[in-house]
């Protein structure tokens, strides 16, 4: 063990380990990067956060830099989970409902908290968290606020920032804040203060001031949106401020969340949910325009396209049966309502049944549970993509969350069939309908050297592909190491030196997460390229997508 980690496990409560098997399972996430780790630290409580943050700005002050990454459940897929330095694991302590209000629905949170978890204590008491993600019973909360997570619900509710009500947040240097809406006047007392606290807020609120222009520029015409640093609603014009949409989204790069306190909606398990069957794109996406004028949204608005199925028809053949018949059209929409008004919500699902049976061959009205979670199969079925795995090709988590204005949803899906037609690539879509998110994982061998090299060409079309119609490069999921290149061509090269400074404020050493978003080129990350991807650290679950 280091010198380090022995300074470290006599000075922490929680465990320090160096062990080359953990170092090793801690060197991959659900990205296609590795990177291994040098200590691993499990935090007990916030005290322990504090303490590694503090001695490593220590040493980065004479000189050494060693990176502290938080991480949840290893979910990430832009390589965010991953780090050289301090890896610093949440799940195994701080993992717990530190409060719930049953009245307000409110609910304090530890970041290593197991979302699905959480989703089943609110459950029991007629709430929910409704931006959950896909991995929702295996990742964690602190992953969700990390990615400013979104999910098949974001359609109607938004995305995880819309819940995050404060946060207490370790700071580069071990300093401990609470991020919430500060008044004018509590923001001059912030910027009095002789502390890095200080020294943030200062250099902000500076920074804010002096790039109002820039700051409008950083907002994308899309429904959500994980890219760059939010800078949208930081500062208000009454001169207010509040911290916490900036830490939401970040991934650990300018501050390591410890605790969050987060609002919750009321749960309706009574919903109803359609299925509609349409025989080409420009039909789906009218319909999809249509239901998205409706007075009271679908709680969710879910597409599989026609190769999804075609692909699990020949590789699982068993698992849709019965449900969809041959030939398979060319999208399936499935529509569900989850108004708490029963009338509203028959008086939506009529109005949607005649928008689907306007443009769709098939529709299909499912009230019951048990009917419901069958249908449902049909959307979850990607996972089987994810799943996949002959002679060493895999589906690739690297072109997989753009989002467009969903007006655009017909146009998108078009060009992307077009872009894997040009490299000869098999293609198949699914995702969030509604919000103009789809996912897509190409099927290629990180063992093969065409095929790595094929990796970069097609990132680089697919995300100016996205970037020319208006959308924007993740809709939940985050820049990590895998986007972050490209967000200079997204926002333009003066907002991204806003986003750089923005780091410098929090992270002046560098000790946060580093070359994550910002200041990470495409030649920092294909060195780190595996040369096999696998999900094992996650088949306790069925990995979804």
């Amino acid at each position: 063990m280091s010198k380090v980690a022995h300074y470290l496990q006599e000075h922490l409560v929680g465990e320090v380990i160096t062990s080359p098997d953990a170092r090793r399972y801690f060197s991959t996430d659900t990205s296609i990067f590795t990177l291994t780790p040098a200590i691993i630290v499990y935090p007990r409580n916030e005290n322990d956060v504090r303490k590694t943050a503090r001695f490593t700005w220590q040493l980065a002050e004479r000189g050494r830099v060693i990176p502290i990454t938080a991480r949840g459940a290893g979910t990430d897929q832009t390589g965010a989970a991953l780090g050289s330095g301090v890896m610093m694991v949440f799940p195994a302590h701080m993992n717990k409902i530190l409060e719930l209000d049953p009245k307000s629905g409110s609910v304090a949170v530890q970041p290593g908290l197991n979302y699905g978890k959480l989703q089943q204590t609110l459950h029991t008491h007629g709430r929910f968290l409704p931006p959950f993600p896909a991995s929702i019973e295996y990742c964690t909360i602190g992953g969700s606020i990390a990615n400013n997570a979104g999910g098949e619900k974001s359609v109607k509710y938004g995305s995880t920032i819309k819940y995050v009500r404060t946060l207490r947040v370790v700071l580069a240097n071990g300093e401990v804040v609470e991020t919430k809406r500060l008044s004018k006047r509590d923001l001059n007392k912030k910027m009095g203060l002789n502390s890095f606290e200080g020294e943030v807020y200062r250099s902000l609120d500076k920074l804010l001031e002096e790039n109002k222009d820039l700051v409008k520029l950083t907002k994308k015409g899309v429904t959500k949106n994980s890219t760059g640093y939010n800078l949208q609603d930081i500062k208000r014009k009454d001169g207010s401020i509040d911290l916490t949409p900036l830490i939401v989204g970040s991934q650990g790069t300018l501050g390591i969340v410890t605790e969050a306190i987060i609002d919750t909606e009321s749960y309706n398990p009574h919903t109803t949910l359609m299925v509609g069957s349409f025989k080409d794109v420009e039909d789906a996406a009218k319909a999809i325009g249509e239901l998205l004028k409706l007075p009271s949204s679908p709680s969710a608005m879910e597409m599989v396209d026609e190769n999804l199925l075609t692909f699990i028809d020949k590789t699982n053949p068993n698992q849709l049966k019965g449900l969809l018949e041959k030939p398979f059209s060319k999208v399936i929409l499935l529509v569900e309502f989850d108004d708490t008004n029963p009338r509203l919500q028959k008086r939506m699902v009529k109005k949607a049944k005649k928008i689907l049976e306007d443009y769709s061959s098939l529709v299909q009205i499912e009230t019951e549970t048990e009917q419901q979670e069958n249908l449902w199969k049909i959307r979850h079925s990607a996972a089987s993509v994810a799943a996949y795995y002959e002679g060493g090709t895999k589906a690739l988590p690297i072109v997989e969350d753009g989002i467009v204005p969903p007006e655009k949803i017909g146009e998108y899906i078009h060009n992307v069939y077009g872009l894997f037609e040009r490299y000869n690539l098999q293609v198949a879509l699914w995702g969030h309908a509604g919000s103009g998110n789809l996912h897509m994982q190409p099927m290629l061998d990180l063992g093969n050297l065409g095929d790595r090299q094929k990796i970069f060409r097609l990132m680089d079309e697919y995300h100016k592909l996205v970037i020319d119609m208006g959308g924007s490069l993740s809709g939940e999921h985050g820049d990590g190491r895998l986007r972050g290149p490209y967000l200079s061509q997204l926002y333009g090269a003066e907002v991204y030196e806003l986003f750089t400074k923005i780091k410098k404020i929090f992270d002046p050493h560098g000790t946060l997460n580093p070359k994550v978003k910002t200041d990470v080129t495409l030649e920092d990350i294909k060195p780190l390229l595996r040369s096999e991807y696998s999900m094992s650290h996650l088949y306790d679950h069925m990995p979804r997508t």
